[in-house]
């Protein structure tokens, strides 16, 4: 990117002020032009390694929280380090993710509900989570109380899809949900070049967007996030692993490229506005329509550039 276009990217980085409403509190949603102090933490998450990436999860909150955020985001695929890609390319086998697969009400879960209410810090997070037989990329949301607000189900890879990846399934809604600072609607990494996944939560009342990701560190991803954050008039969190991006206002609050770190930076969040279900709806058949098409041209673009004709790669349950 040229120099004057990351100026105009960079606009507004200035001023950082600390919120003044605490996280686990449960006030109405807050009225416009409300500063909350959040945190977007970029780590690289080991592979396979539960025990020692909650450790670090973990520290991170802590740090956040040591830095005054009240709403902390880290990145897609915390907990288990985001294997997906190389069970896809044959490197890992696809039975090592019951490993570190996890349904929702598990004990790992449970100790960072713990943490948020000991920190009085709202945070969200990427990790496999396993539903019966299945395993889905998901992120939650904690709020300062320790309650799961919501959670998402990534809707759109860049790996394509196959009806046999029962260790990558597709997420099938996405769903705005109320949080101490205002309703709060959640991609996860590839989503963010669909403007229809942003808009969808946008539809359903959203205040705020945040974005765990795993994925591209380049300024064009920068550029779809604020592009994102623009349509929709709402602020976004990106946590990304080597890159951590704050929208408000329209505008870069703060980009950090470095592996291991934590950004910071106000975002102001906007009025509630009132959902539009049918309009919700709508986007969200039109998206499905299309995503079952796209899915499976991806998927046979990357297979057949791993020299594979078809089929569906890894091992069985």
């Amino acid at each position: 990117m040229n120099l004057p276009r990351r100026a105009k990217l960079l606009t507004t980085l200035g001023a950082l002020f600390l919120a003044t409403i605490p996280a686990g509190a449960t006030a109405d949603p807050p009225a416009a032009g409300q500063r909350v102090r959040v945190a977007a933490i970029s780590f690289v998450p080991r592979k396979l390694d539960l025990p020692g990436n909650a450790d670090r999860l973990e520290q991170a909150f802590r740090q956040a929280t040591a830095g005054g955020a009240k709403i902390a985001v880290a990145p897609e695929g915390a907990l288990d380090g985001y294997v997906v890609n190389q069970m896809l390319a044959g490197e890992i086998p696809v039975a090592r993710m019951h490993d570190v697969a996890l349904p929702v009400d598990h004990a790992v879960i449970q100790r960072f509900q713990t943490l948020a209410k000991a920190l009085e810090l709202c945070l969200v997070f990427g990790f496999a989570e396993k539903v019966s037989a299945d395993v889905f990329n998901t992120a939650v949301f904690i709020d300062g109380a320790g309650a799961i607000r919501g959670k998402y189900r990534k809707m759109q890879f860049a790996e394509g899809y196959h009806p046999g990846w029962w260790f990558n399934r597709l997420g099938a809604q996405s769903r705005a949900f109320d949080t101490p600072f205002g309703r709060c609607g959640i991609l996860i990494c590839n989503d963010r070049w669909n403007p229809a996944l942003a808009r969808i939560p946008a539809l359903d009342g959203a205040q705020f967007l945040v974005i765990p990701s795993f994925g591209s560190k380049s300024e064009s991803q920068d550029e779809a996030v604020l592009s994102r954050a623009r349509e929709n008039g709402l602020p976004v969190i990106e946590a990304n692993v080597g890159v951590s991006l704050i929208v408000s206002e329209g505008n870069v609050a703060v980009v950090q490229r470095e592996p291991e770190s934590i950004a910071f930076a106000d975002i102001v969040i906007p009025a509630p506005l009132a959902s539009k279900p049918a309009e919700r709806d709508e986007e969200e058949r039109k998206f499905l329509a299309w995503r079952a098409g796209e899915m499976q041209r991806r998927y046979e673009s990357k297979y057949h550039r791993f020299g594979r004709t078809g089929g569906q790669p890894g091992e069985a349950k």
